[in-house]
């Protein structure tokens, strides 16, 4: 009976300090001092420290380079920014920077991906808004934090960074890579940014076409296919402006596509239009 009562006590302690554990976790760590993830201040050391790791490692410093960036965005962005990581793929292990260096008359230009946190909100961590997992963030990503995503063109010039331009992605996560392109029929360059999404089951594709030259903000279209959402670019009244297909899908017994609609872009309402309804438009 004495040894049961000792077993008693034993569990009530143990019960005690799990959930005082709890409560300090819930308020961000021993004595409710805040996370990382919830204080700008600590989270911008840390990225600090990281980024004083990495440039031990480094064998040569080039003033442009990745970490150069990373250190750039770290002093001159507000807390809860980060540079974006691409999804690890079996070609490499360590997940690469979403950074593309162009050269261009003369000039080094840098496209890179950038994330900023909501403000008010937890800070965003990669993990959070990089791969298949992340793209379900869309449906309710309080918890973890928003992303606002933006294509940012650097000029590096006098051996520092000048941003040109930013254009936002309208997505909060799933990001997979960035990749430079350029679209045969018009030889016009553009970045495509490839997201996963979990939601439609497929992918979709943000492309920012440089039409009036690379130092002007980009034109954005979106393209995507999914189990029964598809939209493939081309072109229709062969301007400068890439356009689309949307396609409808028929979801019975089995899916099947039914019919194909072409939205062209009108350059007097900015908007993406059909001539098969005059109510029908997208932004991008």
């Amino acid at each position: 009976m004495q040894r049961f009562q000792k077993l008693i006590i034993a569990f009530g302690v143990l019960l005690l300090l799990s959930v005082a554990c709890s409560k300090s976790e819930e308020s961000g760590g021993i004595g409710g001092k805040q996370s990382a993830a919830h204080s700008g201040t600590k989270e911008k050391r840390l990225r600090e420290y990281n980024i004083e790791q990495a440039e031990r490692l480094k064998r040569s410093k080039n003033p442009c380079d990745t970490l150069s960036l990373k250190q750039y965005i770290l002093t001159n962005y507000p807390a809860g920014t980060l540079l974006v990581q691409m999804d690890r793929t079996y070609s490499y292990k360590i997940p690469k920077e979403a950074v593309i260096y162009y050269r261009h008359k003369g000039h080094l230009y840098i496209f890179a991906l950038i994330a900023k946190s909501k403000p008010g909100e937890r800070n965003i961590e990669t993990k959070n808004v990089v791969g298949y997992e992340s793209s379900f963030i869309n449906l309710d990503s309080t918890k973890l934090g928003t992303a606002f995503f933006f294509l940012t063109l650097f000029e590096c010039a006098d051996n520092t960074f000048h941003k040109i331009w930013e254009a936002e992605v309208p997505i909060h996560g799933g990001f997979n890579r960035m990749t430079l392109k350029r679209w045969k029929p018009k030889n016009i360059l553009y970045v495509e940014l490839n997201y996963e999404d979990g939601i439609i089951s497929g992918h979709r594709n943000y492309n920012f076409f440089m039409v009036d030259g690379l130092t002007k903000p980009p034109h954005l279209l979106e393209t995507y296919v999914g189990l029964a959402h598809k939209r493939t670019m081309t072109d229709l009244n062969h301007d400068k402006f890439p356009d689309y297909y949307e396609y409808l899908y028929i979801d019975s017994t089995y899916i099947r596509q039914y019919d194909s609609i072409p939205f062209y872009w009108d350059t007097l309402k900015h908007l993406y239009v059909t001539k098969v309804n005059r109510r029908w438009f997208r932004k991008y």
